[in-house]
């Protein structure tokens, strides 16, 4: 006989988070691993764009990261041949050169502590979109984890490899996780490399969206305190990493050699 059935939502809720807390399990990849693995899922997922975009971490020593190394694309990177530089793009660990618009990557560290991976891509409906000059707009439930959690940059600053960039794109992120940027691209970040990966699919699929339904009349908004119950809802370390995992077991369908 059922005995939930006159339980309130938010009593619900409660034990589900509990539930999830207890039942789903975490991974055991190294750092290196997750960041080629996240660079394999993106290049599924519609973020390639040549050698466009970077992705980063935090390393062990203070004001370093890893990064992919430039000339290689996403579908090329391994954990083992990523670099690990300092915050004057110095390699410390690895050959060859990062992405010199990694610059800006370091001011956003600066800027929020609680940042420990940053992803920056060009994806088609992001840059279709950008190309517009409007904000995200999220009104659909599957999007609120980025429901009021993304900025938008409407003057585009030009190529991001100067100290200037770095400044601006950090202001113009303020306290959101993800960001918006005018004839440019995506920028997600999180505490997790988990977290940063299932965003930034997430922002491209919104992109996606927002412009099907802008294509066929005016979008409509979600009431506020609802986007935020589900912004809430989502965002949790248990479900980032659960879609993380997710995305790994179908990516190793096709990328395994991302391990080595």
């Amino acid at each position: 006989m059922a005995t939930t059935l006159e339980l309130s939502k938010d009593h619900l809720m409660t034990r589900s988070n509990a539930q999830m807390d207890s039942t789903l399990k975490d991974n055991t990849w190294t750092l290196r691993q997750k960041l080629a693995l996240t660079c394999r899922i993106l290049f599924d997922n519609g973020h390639d764009s040549g050698l466009a975009g970077q992705i980063t971490a935090r390393g062990e020593q203070p004001g370093s990261f890893y990064t992919q190394q430039l000339g290689l694309g996403f579908d090329e990177i391994t954990a083992s041949n990523l670099l690990l530089v300092n915050e004057d793009l110095e390699v410390l660990e690895g050959h060859g050169m990062p992405n010199p618009a990694n610059r800006f990557h370091t001011w956003v560290y600066r800027a929020r502590p609680d940042v420990q991976c940053i992803i920056h891509t060009h994806p088609t409906h992001i840059a279709a979109l950008s190309m517009l000059e409007v904000p995200l707009d999220i009104s659909h439930m599957d999007l609120t984890p980025l429901y009021e959690d993304c900025a938008f940059l409407k003057d585009w600053p030009g190529v991001p490899v100067g100290n200037e960039e770095g400044e601006i794109i950090s202001g113009a992120l303020g306290d959101k996780r993800a960001i918006l940027l005018s004839h440019h691209g995506q920028l997600s970040t999180g505490s997790t490399v988990e977290e940063a990966c299932v965003i930034s699919v997430l922002i491209e699929r919104a992109a996606k969206l927002q412009l099907l339904a802008m294509s066929a009349g005016q979008i409509k908004p979600i009431p506020a305190h609802l986007g935020n119950e589900a912004h809430d809802w989502v965002s949790r370390p248990k479900r980032h990493s659960a879609a993380f995992n997710y995305y790994v077991r179908r990516t190793l369908n096709q990328h395994v050699d991302c391990l080595v």
